[in-house]
């Protein structure tokens, strides 16, 4: 009976053991799929948000250039840009939900090659064709980070969420990254090293904590949409007031770097010092690169190196134009201090251009520096016993 037994037992254990073998590749093909939509939403998104910055762009441009009194936003088109600008941030959101943090960061290149194409198409704007090349790069590193972008999927429950937070890879990320953001903002407001770098560096700090609490915001409000309420959780709420706050003190800073440099150069160091923060933070909080082949992670990289090519390329050529000001703005007063020159008085250097009525002494100075004097015609006084005035006369004979 016993040896009777023995063959009904392992026929019975083949059809158990046969569907767990066919559950990974399902699972596979489901995670890339996610991957695919939460790109697609990121892609759209990015899309949308340009094209919303365009229109109100082409909002003030057409304020600017007729004699209508309205002010901005009292426009229909620049109120189209609003909801547009909603609309696609909506969509970026909505990515975090499905695709990896490490995947939907980097695709924001996207934002810089829509706006640079629909500024050609729209607002008229000059290109050269080498940045056509520029945008080639942007495109081909954005597939790249596509098709071999992590993929590394979980449920975005509150536990999870909770156990990523006190896990000590995250922790004592946090420590360098507290410490290095006092350091900076130390520097930038008692030193006042006000340089692009050290900025950017603010706002891509706080722009990782930002992005990392939204993909797990976006990831509970997934689950509970799915039947699975998380909304309960203390940990939901804790994020939300992170992501709201982290957002806000990012907005502060990049106003205060927009007042100081061109918006070019914002948005090229921006781009790759945000992207490369946060990535290494969705790598360590969320894990998102575990599991993964060491070609997969090199040829995301080599994608990534590629899009912050491409973008830096796009931006480096389209500097704001400064426009001739035919009168003495405030902050060209000699001694006044404004926001460019760090808190120093910079007095004017009369040796190296033309001045005009200069209280100081221009021996020493090349003869087409030294301000023109008029000479000193002598009167003459019919009345005896009045001399004329002791006047030097001061001849200069110029070259032409």
């Amino acid at each position: 009976m016993e040896g009777g037994n023995g063959p009904d037992l392992q026929l019975q254990q083949l059809p158990l053991a046969t569907p767990a073998v066919s559950v990974q590749p399902h699972a596979e093909s489901f995670s890339y799929k996610e991957n695919l939509i939460g790109a697609l939403l990121a892609i759209f998104g990015h899309l949308v948000i340009s094209i919303a910055l365009n229109l109100q762009k082409y909002s003030h441009i057409r304020l600017a250039g007729s004699k209508d009194p309205r002010a901005y936003f009292r426009t229909k088109i620049w109120w189209c840009g609003v909801l547009l600008l909603l609309l696609g941030e909506l969509g970026v959101f909505s990515s975090y939900a499905f695709a990896p943090l490490s995947l939907i960061v980097p695709l924001s290149a996207v934002s810089v090659i829509a706006s640079a194409i629909i500024g050609i198409i729209f607002i008229k704007e000059k290109w050269k064709p080498k940045e056509f090349l520029s945008c080639g790069l942007a495109v081909v590193g954005t597939y790249l980070l596509i098709t071999f972008g992590p993929n590394s999927h979980e449920a975005m429950t509150g536990d999870n969420i909770t156990k990523h937070l006190v896990s000590w890879p995250f922790l004592l990320y946090m420590l360098v990254e507290i410490i290095l953001f006092c350091l900076l903002l130390y520097f930038y407001k008692e030193r006042n090293a006000n340089y692009i770098v050290v900025i950017l560096l603010l706002v891509a700090l706080l722009g990782s904590m930002t992005v990392v609490t939204v993909k797990a915001v976006a990831g509970m409000i997934f689950v509970s949409i799915q039947g699975s309420l998380q909304l309960d959780y203390p940990i939901f709420y804790i994020m939300f007031i992170c992501m709201v706050a982290t957002a806000v003190f990012q907005a502060t800073f990049l106003a205060q770097a927009s007042q100081l440099y061109d918006s070019s150069q914002i948005a090229s160091i921006g781009y790759i010092l945000s992207t490369t923060i946060a990535i290494t933070a969705g790598a360590t909080f969320y894990l998102d690169f575990i599991g993964e082949d060491v070609l997969h992670i090199c040829m995301f990289a080599l994608g990534c190196l590629i899009a912050f090519l491409g973008v830096f390329l796009i931006t480096r050529n389209r500097k704001k134009s400064i426009p001739f000001e035919p009168y003495i703005s405030m902050d060209a007063m000699p001694g006044m201090q404004n926001m460019h020159d760090k808190g120093i008085a910079v007095q004017p250097d009369l040796k190296a251009s033309f001045s005009y009525g200069a209280l100081e002494n221009n021996d020493s100075m090349p003869e087409i520096y030294t301000p023109a004097t008029l000479p000193i015609v002598q009167e003459q006084h019919g009345s005896k016993g009045v001399s004329a005035p002791p006047y030097r006369i001061l001849e200069h004979s110029k070259k032409e």
